[in-house]
């Protein structure tokens, strides 16, 4: 048989499915969704028909916005003024300082704390 000379019969066209197109309001609720309770990710990836990857994918860049919109930029922290007998209730002792977060948790920390650790402890706090 020579190879030249081979036609084809026939010819079947296999569709593999369309490419899903999410909108960002679609991710964002899909990501939100998979947060509500721990270990959620994969079952709310397979109840939207995506892979537990891509959720995942999408859970990253949604932090990733969350930390450019809010926490990249420096701002303001505000202060309280207080007595002295209630800023002396807060400290205990000379060289502390108290800091109380907008979410009311409450750092006590002496003069000579690593400003680097003390701003990761800060940030996490924040997020609860």
């Amino acid at each position: 048989m020579d190879s030249d000379n081979v036609q084809v019969h026939r010819l079947e066209v296999v569709q593999t499915g369309r490419r899903r197109r999410w909108s960002e309001d679609e991710k964002l609720r899909i990501v939100l969704e998979s947060l509500q309770e721990p270990r959620q990710a994969s079952a709310t990836a397979r109840r939207h028909g995506i892979s537990p990857s891509l959720l995942f994918t999408w859970r990253r860049a949604f932090g990733a916005k969350q930390t450019a919109a809010s926490g990249s930029m420096p701002g303001f922290v505000p202060a309280v003024v207080v007595s002295e007998e209630r800023k002396a209730s807060l400290t205990g002792a000379a060289g502390r300082i108290a800091i109380v977060l907008t979410n009311g948790h409450q750092v006590i920390v002496d003069a000579g704390v690593d400003p680097v650790a003390l701003a990761r402890v800060l940030d996490v706090l924040e997020r609860r």
